[in-house]
């Protein structure tokens, strides 16, 4: 085999594939979407029904001869663990062959959640869920992890994330530690790229190409893909999108980021910060409203502020969205992506931020309106990470 073939799906996989995005296919769908010959893929399709991994599901309709054979893959034939890592919540999804969510449990990320509390109890969810659904633990083919970056893929480590409660989350094993407790094969990829392989995977009956996705939350990350592809560069840091200078003379977050760059305008720190600030100074107006001293403003009191429809509150996420806006404006001039998914917790903190933040984004795109993205939450939404991580597992299956 060639170089350049090495790396390229078999036609098995090719066929196989193609049946689960589509859900049922007959074989002249199939020949007409491959260029091989009938009897070649007669054997290819009777070869998968023997390893059972399709499945003869029924007959389509007659096209005036006898009504074709539909195949669809078969669900029980593996499954799938889907592990978001994330800084205020992490997930876990079960899913079969056909990525139906099987099972889902989230717990928040406080200060008790070290790597090895978080791994003890992924473990023992694990085993619960099996148990529950009664399914061999020899049917599990592996564990996808999607968590925050930067990380070593290749090693299966997370590096050094900013932003934990809890200690520890510095050069983190996490594949080998849960390939020890599980025993099953674990994976790993940045969340953000997991996110988007999800949803995409979500929206296949569109077939979007061409994806950009953005989530704001504790931290910014972003991924991006091209002809269904996800474009992973030199290095695996998805916060960067984050140091994206948007005011040259504006503020930073950290002692180590960029001034005037987007994480200081728009994330759940910029927020709380902000907030401290203009409390300080307007004192009454502010302290009044929020009851509590400008220093103990944490981001919670502000959402409850936001349902309580407190102007002040209101206003300030309304900026951080409009930054947002400006901040995809310029990925967006620069990628031109069909589709932009936007997800995180402050996309779902506040009725107005999502519509901002994209309506100034519109404003700035270069070629508007000839060319204009489609803005969305995602069908997935919370459930992405974990899904799009148990998805590329998934993909990597043996067929």
């Amino acid at each position: 085999m060639s170089q350049r073939n090495a790396g390229l799906p078999s036609p098995k996989r090719l066929i196989y594939t193609h049946i689960a995005e589509l859900g049922q296919a007959s074989k002249a769908e199939l020949l007409e979407r491959f260029a091989m010959t009938s009897s070649t893929m007669t054997r290819l399709l009777e070869e998968m029904v023997s390893e059972q991994l399709i499945l003869a599901s029924g007959f389509g309709p007659s096209s005036g001869g006898r009504r074709p054979i539909l195949y669809e893959t078969n669900p029980e034939h593996g499954y799938f663990f889907g592990l978001e890592i994330s800084r205020f919540s992490s997930s876990l999804g079960f899913f079969d062959v056909r990525m139906n969510p099987m099972s889902f449990t989230r717990w928040r990320m406080d200060e008790a959640m070290t790597p090895e509390r978080v791994v003890e109890h992924v473990a023992a969810n694990m085993r619960a869920i099996l148990n529950d659904h009664k399914i061999d633990s020899a049917k599990v083919v592996g564990v996808g992890i999607g968590a925050v970056g930067p990380l070593d893929r290749e090693r299966g480590v997370i590096v050094k994330p900013k932003y934990f409660s809890s200690p520890g989350w510095v050069d983190v094993p996490i594949c080998r530690m849960i390939e020890e407790q599980t025993g099953f094969r674990a994976e790993l990829e940045n969340g953000a790229n997991a996110a988007l392989m999800g949803e995409q995977w979500a929206m296949r009956g569109s077939n979007p190409l061409h994806m950009l996705y953005v989530h704001a939350g504790v931290g910014l990350r972003s991924a991006m893909m091209s002809y269904g592809q996800i474009i992973h560069g030199s290095l695996d840091m998805e916060g960067a999108i984050g140091q994206m200078i948007i005011q040259t003379d504006g503020p930073r977050l950290s002692e180590d980021g960029n001034f005037g760059a987007l994480e200081a305008f728009v994330s759940v720190q910029a927020l709380e910060r902000l907030a401290q600030s203009r409390a300080k100074i307007s004192g009454g107006q502010w302290n009044d409203k929020l009851r509590v001293p400008p220093d103990r403003i944490r981001y919670e009191l502000l959402l409850q502020e936001l349902r309580q429809r407190n102007a002040h509150v209101e206003e300030l996420f309304e900026q951080a969205a409009s930054h947002l806006g400006i901040g995809l404006a310029n990925m967006i001039n620069m990628l031109h992506p069909e589709t932009v998914v936007l997800g995180g917790a402050l996309m779902n903190s506040y009725d107005r931020f999502f519509e901002t933040a994209i309506g100034i984004a519109r404003k700035n795109v270069y070629y508007y309106p000839e060319y204009e993205p489609i803005f969305t939450k995602g069908e997935l939404q919370e459930d992405a990470v974990a899904t799009g991580a148990a998805l590329m597992v998934w993909k990597k299956m043996p067929v």
